[in-house]
């Protein structure tokens, strides 16, 4: 009970300080119509994985990920998304000298995601700078590597929570050199953004990779909050876009908000990015959410519950809202997760699931490893998390999705139909739902693959709305 008192005081102070309040008594946003969109134009409904946090660690900086294990996620789930963690400390690990081995093996992982029609976020991890913050101890630090670390001798201690480090003197001025805060490294932003510029030169036309997430979970050393946003981060932003489009025009390129309050639905101070391409802007918003009483150990029940509730609720708006002053944007919840053997755990992953649907956002579940957070034991053996996930949903729509929502054995889609569009709209139905043959009602069926999974429909002729419902045949 002590600590969610003090997690309900430390929601309300964030929002407080953050400007949260005014989200609750503004008029609710209007759900996203905005998507990434695959090579035939059709909205993409991106349902997957973080893959994985083992990369943080690894000397080579992949995860600990075999083939064999996408092929059972993809029987087990039917996901057609990754965020796939890559690091700078891999990709650059001298000044100016980018890993054709690193590069190399990455293109590998990628490539088993082609053959399985994945859609790939490349995602430039970090979480405390980098493991150079204390080398030798393993303080959760990952991303940058030790070269463009910069703590200018200030102390770095030690501590059970690993979020306690962000507030360590070491930790916040390596963030501050980073950001030029200092005045003292102005090269560093310069390097980020040709590491992935170099990524994108490599990627740009791999058939599985359809976005770059610039940076997970920024966090501004001495700056935070909508001075950070809108100043130092939005400048990283502009810049590595910059970059990356002189060598890749095509792939979309996501912008999340700082973690600190946003994370627990504060409002953000991103500022808006100038995509430098022929054609409509192609940037997406790609947030997190991990609402405080849970980050803090509690389950999904009780004043938990309540408060978790009213985060969502807060998170949901603010994304809205941001993405709408980004440009209309589409967007991707990039991150969230928890130890699903707590009480209450499945509730909140499908009422996460829900929300995003009806926000019309993608999701990436945090993570892909085994064990209480993930999809399967260490043994290998399936946990409630394959069964919550493992539901019907319309993976590309030949048009705008306006609603859908699902239960294991029936899917309502409602979308309006792109007449540019020839592509048929795709939808995907667990074995456990639809056993033999499907029922299409307000549709007209193209094929149905029981070994797939994977339901086609015809794209109608008329640009009216389309309501369909799907059922297992009787």
């Amino acid at each position: 009970m002590r600590r969610m008192r003090v997690a309900s005081l430390v929601v309300a102070g964030a929002i407080v300080l953050t400007g949260g309040v005014g989200s609750f008594v503004r008029a609710d946003p209007a759900p996203s119509e905005a998507y990434i969109t695959d090579e035939q134009g059709r909205a993409l409904v991106l349902r997957g994985f973080n893959t994985e946090n083992s990369a943080k660690k690894t000397l080579d900086g992949m995860p600990e990920f075999t083939e064999a294990d996408l092929g059972r996620e993809h029987q087990d789930m039917g996901t057609n998304f990754v965020r796939f963690l890559i690091s700078w400390r891999s990709i650059e690990p001298q000044p100016g000298v980018y890993s054709e081995v690193y590069l190399d093996l990455l293109a590998e992982r990628l490539d088993w995601y082609a053959e399985r029609g994945y859609h790939v976020m490349l995602d430039m991890h970090q979480d405390l700078w980098s493991a150079a913050i204390a080398p030798g101890r393993d303080t959760g630090g990952n991303g940058a590597p030790a070269w463009a670390t910069h703590m200018d001798g200030l102390p770095v201690g030690s501590h059970d929570m690993w979020e306690m480090y962000y507030l360590d003197p070491g930790v916040i001025r390596a963030f501050d050199n980073f950001w030029n805060t200092t005045g003292n490294h102005p090269e560093l932003a310069e390097h980020y953004a040709n590491a992935w510029r170099a990524v994108a030169q490599r990627f740009a036309d791999h058939p599985a990779v359809v976005a770059y997430d610039l940076m997970n979970e920024p966090y501004g050393g001495t700056l935070q909050g909508p001075v950070f946003e809108s100043g130092p981060l939005t400048a990283l932003y502009q810049r590595t876009t910059d970059a990356i489009r002189t060598v890749d025009e095509d792939n979309w390129i996501c912008v999340a908000p700082q973690a600190m309050g946003n994370n627990w639905g504060s409002p953000s101070g991103l500022g808006k990015i100038t995509d430098n391409r022929d054609g409509e802007q192609r940037i997406a918003y790609c947030p997190h959410i991990y609402p405080l009483p849970m980050d803090l150990g509690g389950g999904y029940e009780g004043i938990s519950r309540d408060l978790v509730d009213a985060t969502i609720a807060s998170w949901r708006d603010n994304t809205l809202r941001t993405a709408a002053s980004l440009g209309d944007v589409p967007i991707i919840l990039g991150e969230f997760g928890l130890d699903t053997t707590l009480p209450g755990a499945i509730d909140y992953v499908e009422k996460i699931y829900e929300t995003a649907a009806e926000m019309g956002a993608g999701v990436a579940y945090w993570s892909r490893d085994d064990g209480d957070w993930g999809p399967y034991e260490e043994d290998g053996s399936a946990r409630n998390l394959v069964a919550a996930l493992d539901k019907p949903y319309p993976r590309a729509v030949a048009g705008t999705p306006i609603s859908w929502s699902s239960t294991v054995d029936r899917l309502e889609l409602t979308y309006r139909p792109d007449p540019t569009v020839s592509a048929p709209t795709e939808i995907y139905l667990p074995w456990r739902g639809f056993p033999g043959g499907v029922r299409v009602d307000g549709g007209e069926v193209l094929a149905w693959d029981q070994s797939t999974r994977l339901l086609t429909l015809r794209q109608p002729q008329s640009a009216e709305n389309v309501a369909i419902t799907i059922t297992p045949a009787p």
